[in-house]
């Protein structure tokens, strides 16, 4: 992911607009799964052990907020 003027882009993706405050990625060591949330505005990176069943429900989780939302979540 590159990050230009407020421009984050993926390759093959869309891009998307506005200042990034947190970025997070799910990583899989061996059997276990690390959530690393970078704190864009301070700078800092805070890591977090992740239970397997909440990473099962992830998908669960971002379609509810998804249909909470009028014009939905943007998929990148």
């Amino acid at each position: 992911m590159t990050e230009e003027e407020g421009t984050l882009t993926e390759a093959g993706q869309q891009t998307v607009t506005g200042t990034p405050l947190y970025s997070a990625e799910l990583v899989q060591e061996g059997g276990t799964y690390k959530l690393v949330v970078t704190d864009r505005l301070h700078h800092t990176v805070q890591t977090a052990y992740v239970p397997r069943r909440a990473v099962e429900q992830l998908p669960t989780f971002l379609a509810k907020l998804k249909s909470l939302q009028p014009r939905g979540l943007r998929q990148r």
